[in-house]
């Protein structure tokens, strides 16, 4: 006995495309205003209100720049990470950036060490939740 079944239609499946991220000049703009801003501060500190002495400005731009080129590195790569590992990133970059100018106040290396750990705690606790929130 013969029944009339009709058959399913496969749908085409659709593929996203990736999202393509544009570089702005806001992508060189921010790392850069940050590792100034960390640069002049970390030259400050170290100044403590004496003179200007030479070692004190290379601490200042060698710090500047490096914090830039860590900024600029983690905001290329930051979208291939996983929400987790690029709250992480961000968090390790905080922490280590603030522990860093704490330990130039002649603070031990515990308190540095303590402060940049839960500084760098809030900020992967802000990134995670601002990306959980805010991801599909």
């Amino acid at each position: 006995m013969a029944t009339h079944a009709t058959m399913p239609v496969r749908r085409p499946v659709r593929t996203r495309t990736p999202v393509r991220h544009r570089r702005t000049p806001l992508a060189w703009a921010v790392p850069l205003a940050l590792g100034v801003i960390l640069g002049f501060w970390a030259f400050f500190i170290t100044r403590d209100g004496g003179t200007t002495t030479n070692g004190q400005i290379w601490r200042g731009v060698i710090s500047g720049v490096a914090f830039a080129a860590l900024c600029f590195a983690l905001a290329r790569v930051r979208w291939s990470l996983p929400r987790e590992m690029r709250a992480g990133a961000f968090g390790a970059l905080t922490g280590g950036a603030i522990g860093y100018l704490y330990s130039l106040n002649q603070n031990s290396v515990l308190a540095s060490g303590l402060l940049g750990l839960v500084v760098g705690a809030g900020m992967f606790c802000a990134m995670f939740y601002l990306y959980y929130t805010r991801e599909d």
